[in-house]
């Protein structure tokens, strides 16, 4: 499965912020339940480290969820 699969899901999980995800209610939600980050420190910087440093897993997730809305 490739990126492009993925994107209905990136498209639907950063509606209403897809210009600023880092201010996404739904996207802030998903990194403080799986990764331990509260999510009111979740800032641009913070958010912009955070799918640098995890971009691997990220990836994983984005195509797990591609498979799970099919």
């Amino acid at each position: 499965m490739d990126l492009a699969r993925a994107i209905p899901f990136l498209w639907r999980s950063a509606k209403g912020y897809r210009l600023r995800p880092w201010a996404s209610p739904y996207l802030r939600w998903r990194i403080e339940t799986y990764w331990g980050l509260h999510a009111d420190e979740i800032s641009r910087p913070v958010f912009l480290a955070f799918v640098r440093a995890h971009a691997g897993e990220l990836l994983r997730f984005v195509r797990w969820a591609g498979r799970m809305s099919r």
